[in-house]
């Protein structure tokens, strides 16, 4: 008599593959970390192939650090430093401008995020069984690769221009790093702000009101103590300034400790307040 073996998927101990990679993706109901993480890993693809794609999208991170450092270093330079002395300018306008990358490119996260809804791009993702949340940090993870290459570019421009490191290259990743973690933070803020404004013109409007005062009210430019007493004050609490100022000193020596605090205390605060926000609006949007 001979005796019939069951296939492992009907032994009823085990499920087909399929089943048992759902099964440890779920918990309670809800999507694994590790199926949040692959999700994330695809939509960044995705977003990152667009780029491919599209390259004229990249624009923006590799002109605006060049535009940039030319046009203040000759504008400003010699007011701030000396005539001629543009070069000392360059050791604290870079700095700061490692700030500002990161708002600028924050901004773009946000009418993209408008722009994707009008095609209908995120309805589509809306009815996949993905985490709400992996499309938005998806969308973050690119955006940061963007700020590394818009970084890189203006440390490059800045060498040329007479850029010096005087204290180590671990404290120039350190700058890096720091402005990478705020520059993130930011992008929820423009992403709720995408999400919440019918238009992508509208978005960019009122970001540009949310930027100007920040960045030209801030260290990134000039030192405060030229500014009015008022006016320093903004400064001192404005995170922007902060950025700068533990980013200059982290490359050209000086105390950090409490810049470094700070910035890091806002980009956590600024995560805490509106990444929850702006995924409950993805979810409700229509």
């Amino acid at each position: 008599m001979s005796t019939t073996t069951l296939p492992e998927s009907t032994a009823g101990t085990r499920g087909p593959a399929p089943a048992r990679r759902a099964a440890d993706d779920r918990t309670d109901g809800r999507i694994g970390l590790r199926a949040n993480l692959r999700h994330i890993g695809a939509l960044a693809r995705r977003n990152a192939l667009q780029i491919k794609q599209d390259p004229e999208s990249m624009f923006d991170a590799v002109l605006m650090p060049v535009i940039f450092i030319l046009l203040f270093t000759y504008v400003f330079g010699g007011a701030v430093a000396g005539k001629g002395n543009q070069q000392v300018y360059v050791n604290y306008l870079v700095p700061g401008l490692m700030a500002m990358m990161g708002m600028n490119i924050a901004m773009a996260v946000g009418t993209g995020i408008n722009d994707d809804f009008k095609k209908g791009v995120m309805d589509r993702f809306r009815t996949m069984p993905i985490a709400r949340s992996s499309v938005l940090i998806a969308k973050i993870v690119v955006e940061v690769g963007r700020m590394l290459v818009a970084t890189a570019i203006l440390l490059g421009m800045g060498f040329l221009l007479g850029l010096e490191i005087h204290t180590s290259v671990f404290h120039l990743l350190a700058a890096i790093g720091l402005s990478m973690v705020f520059g993130a933070a930011l992008m929820w803020i423009f992403i709720l702000l995408g999400l919440t404004m019918k238009t992508a013109q509208a978005v960019q409007g009122m970001a540009m009101l949310v930027l100007m005062p920040l960045q030209f009210g801030s260290s990134i430019f000039t030192p405060p103590t030229t500014m009015p007493g008022w006016l320093q004050s903004f400064t001192e609490y404005n995170p922007l300034s902060n950025l700068a100022d533990a980013a200059r000193n982290l490359i050209n020596g000086g105390p950090v400790a409490h810049a470094v605090w700070m910035t890091l205390a806002w980009a956590v605060g600024i995560t805490l307040v509106t990444a929850p926000l702006a995924v409950a609006k993805f979810r409700k949007k229509t």
